[in-house]
Formats: structure tokens, C-alpha cells, sequence
């Protein structure tokens, strides 16, 4: 990765157009906290260019070599699989709103989607950086027009078809369209058959919106089903077809032993208090990625982010016989991981992060929680809270094992054990075991 100074933020560069990427280099290079690390002119290189450069925002062209369609919101998806957490803006001469549609798919947040002909006026593009960087998002205000526009006069829909349609787009069933609507399903189901009959016949008639209409409402299912349809975009890996398999409902709780990882950064508030917000961003996204690389890499899945502080389960959802084991190999990575990271930070003149880790092995209820329009699946019951308190009696480079971590292990792990602890929530000591401080 190109190292840069703390606060500015590393921009990646594509556009087929020799004299555009010179045009829109030098508009980012004229503010201070803003640095071009690499350039590119098609898929390949920009897929390449982020592996070797790891920018915090990449800044691509939609229409590229080879094939001259999608390449840029290809590429991006792609290199936001590779690197979570990257940052994207797409500048385009198109205003089709389905390009966006595609692009936002997946949640809007960390994207912008700007016009190319509006790049002069005034600080759009560098605002649109700046924005993505930290998370948000950017759409220029003819995109925005053009999505919330109903078309009445070409398209032969109302608003409220708008509004079905997209409710479709997005996937929602019929049951949860009924449910945001409050109207019985099958008024829904008769609602949407009626849509489709309308579309139909405004494209036998030639009406250029109802075409679009089909068009976007066609890309967006074929995204939704490249990134594993809906469920598998909310849930952790594997999990949705575990569901879709065993016709689990909402709220079925099932009886798992697992051993529960916790990782949080230590004096992160003091971190943050002093750091610029873009550099920290770029920071936590290399951290989570790391982690959760070392998690899944062992079997893992991780199960949310919350705040600076990673939670992961081995042995759910589905059962693994070595679960203990995998969760301190896990461990011992993420710890190498960071430390890595560390070494590079510190060349950079950036803040190390140091982790803590508390693992705890038992019994939880694992459940897939929320309504039919959110969901999450999780793991409750006092394993999940004592993984917790274990990993605030862990310094950094440290690991915290329960008793029954430890017992659960097959591969001896040289551990030390800590004086009985009055952990909150118990009402009788715990005893845990420290594996060590990684250097």
C-alpha cells in the first residue's frame, strides 16, 4: 500500500480519456489533503491498481475498455469485495438514472455518482471525495431529480406505482410491501400484477419510460442475485442458504455450543480525539478488513461491527467439532494482522492500533431476529456477555480465555492464569487464562 500523510486521503483514478484522467487529476491535486496514488484506462488496471495502491477513494469512469458498458461500476463492486471499505465516485456523461440504481444496489453508503459536465462548477468532485471518504454519500442533483421523478407522460405510471416498483427493485416480498403498506397481501399481490400489465402495454406502445422502467427493475434483480439476493446481503456468509434450507422463521431460536470472539481497540476515544476524521476511517477499514479476514479464514463468521469492536462466533451457523480451537488460531492472526498494520501505520506517522480479545466457550440461543423489512442473525445467552467482559481484562497483544475455552481445546495452547476476576453481570468469580502478549 502507498503510504500517506495522516489526513489526506489517497484517491485511484480511472478513465479511458487520456486528457480527462490530466483534467480531473489536477482538480484533485489542487487541495492539500487530497493525493492521486495511480491511474488506469481499463477493468484490468484498475482492479490491479487498487490491489497494489489500497486508496482510500477510487474515482472511475463507468464506460472503459474492453467492452465499453460497465466496466466502472463493475470494477468498483469488485475492488470494494477485494477491499471493504473502499470508497467510490463514479463520473459519468450519462444522467439514466440506471446506472445508478445499479450501482446503489447494495446501500449507498461510501458512494457518489457525479455528471462529468458539472465538474467545473465549483468543488463537486472534491466534495464528493471528501464524502465517500467517511462514509457518506454523493449524488449529483440531476441523478437525484431523475430517481425521484415519477414518469407520468412516457412511462404511464403514477407515484404510487413508483413507489411499488421500487419496493420490487429492492426485493421486498409481497408480504413485507403489505406490511410497510398496511394493506392486506393480496391487495399487494393484485397491485403488483396490475403494474406489470401497465408496463406491458406501455412498451407494446412504445412509451420509451415504461421500457426504462422494465430495464432498471431487470438490472437491479440481476444485482441482487450476483451478490446472493437479498438475504445473503444482510446476513453473514453461508447463512442465508442454511435458512432458505432448513425454513427457519423469524425469531426460531436453535441450541448451539460455540465459542464467542470479542476484539476491541484500546483507547480508541483518545485516538479518535486527536485523529483527522478521513485518516481514521481509512484506519478502521483496514483494521476491520484484516479482522475479519482472520476470522473467516479460520471458519468464522463474523457477526457485527460495533463501534471499533469486532464480534465473531465459531460453531455457528453451522457446527464445527473444533470450534475453541479455530476461535485461538483466529486470534493469534488477528493479532499478527495488526501488528502488521502497526508497522506500517507508524512508517506513516499514523496511531497503532492496539486490540484486546476475550474468547468464551458454552451455550447460546443463535436466532435470526428483527421483521421481514430488517433482519440479523445473532447469538445470545451469558457466553456472548462473558466473551465481552473477558476482552476488557486483555491489554494489547493480549488474549482473555474462559475456563471452558480453555477446557474445549484440543491443541495445547500455553496459557497463564489470572486470579479469579468479579467480571459485571456474575454473581461468583471467573476464572480466566491469558495466552499471551503478541509482539
Amino acid at each position: 500500500m502507498v503510504s500517506s500523510g495522516a489526513g489526506t486521503i489517497d484517491v485511484f483514478l480511472a478513465d479511458d480519456n487520456l486528457i480527462v484522467r490530466a483534467g480531473v487529476r489536477a482538480l484533485i491535486e489542487c487541495h492539500p489533503d487530497l493525493r492521486v496514488v495511480g491511474v488506469a484506462a481499463d477493468y484490468d488496471g484498475v482492479i490491479k491498481g487498487a490491489d497494489e495502491s489500497g486508496p482510500h477513494v477510487l474515482v472511475t469512469d463507468i464506460r472503459m475498455p474492453p467492452t465499453f458498458q460497465r466496466e466502472g461500476i463493475d470494477a468498483a463492486k469488485e475492488v470494494r469485495r477485494r477491499h471493504p471499505g473502499t470508497a467510490v465516485v463514479i463520473l459519468s456523461q450519462y444522467d439514466d438514472p440506471e446506472y445508478a440504481v445499479s450501482l446503489l444496489a447494495e446501500g449507498s453508503a461510501g458512494y457518489g455518482y457525479l455528471l462529468k459536465d458539472h465538474l467545473a462548477e465549483g468543488d463537486q468532485l472534491v466534495d464528493a471525495i471528501r464524502a465517500v471518504a467517511t462514509g457518506g454519500t454523493a449524488l449529483d442533483p440531476a441523478i437525484v431529480d431523475a430517481l425521484i421523478r415519477p414518469v407520468t407522460s412516457d412511462g404511464g405510471l403514477i407515484p404510487a406505482d413508483e413507489q411499488l416498483l421500487a419496493m420490487v427493485a429492492e426485493g421486498k416480498p409481497i408480504k413485507a410491501i403489505a406490511a410497510v403498506r398496511k394493506v392486506p397481501a393480496a391487495v399487494v399481490a393484485t397491485e403488483v400484477e396490475e403494474l406489470f400489465l401497465k408496463l406491458a402495454d406501455g412498451v407494446s406502445a412504445g412509451r420509451q419510460g415504461a421500457l426504462r422502467r422494465l430495464r432498471m427493475l431487470h438490472q437491479a434483480i440481476v444485482d441482487r442475485e450476483e451478490q446472493g439476493e437479498t438475504l445473503s446481503r444482510l446476513l453473514p456468509g453461508g447463512l442465508a442458504e442454511k435458512l432458505r434450507r432448513d425454513g427457519r422463521r423469524i425469531g426460531e431460536t436453535e441450541r448451539l455450543v460455540v465459542t464467542v470472539l470479542m476484539c476491541d481497540i484500546r483507547s480508541y476515544s483518545t485516538i479518535a480525539e486527536h485523529a483527522d476524521p478521513s485518516q481514521l476511517a481509512g484506519q478502521l477499514n483496514v483494521h476491520r478488513a484484516a479482522m475479519s479476514g482472520a476470522i473467516v479464514g479460520e471458519g468464522g463468521t463474523v457477526m457485527q461491527f460495533i463501534g471499533d469492536a469486532v464480534m465473531a462466533v465459531f460453531g455457528a451457523p453451522f457446527p464445527q467439532e473444533d470450534h475453541a480451537d479455530r476461535a485461538v488460531v483466529a486470534a493469534r492472526a488477528m493479532h499478527a494482522a495488526q501488528r502488521d498494520i502497526n508497522k506500517r501505520w507508524e512508517a506513516e506517522g499514523l496511531p497503532p492500533f492496539g486490540i484486546g480479545l476475550g474468547l468464551s466457550t458454552g451455550d447460546t440461543a443463535a436466532a435470526l431476529l428483527g421483521s421481514e423489512e430488517r433482519m440479523e442473525y445473532t447469538v445470545v445467552g451469558d457466553t456472548v456477555n462473558l466473551a465481552q467482559r473477558l476482552q476488557q481484562l486483555a491489554a494489547p497483544g493480549e488474549t482473555v480465555l474462559s475456563e471452558a475455552t480453555k477446557k474445549a481445546l484440543r491443541a495445547a495452547v500455553p496459557v497463564t492464569a489470572l486470579p479469579e476476576q468479579l467480571v459485571k453481570g456474575r454473581d461468583t468469580p471467573v476464572l480466566a487464562f491469558k495466552m499471551g502478549v503478541t509482539t
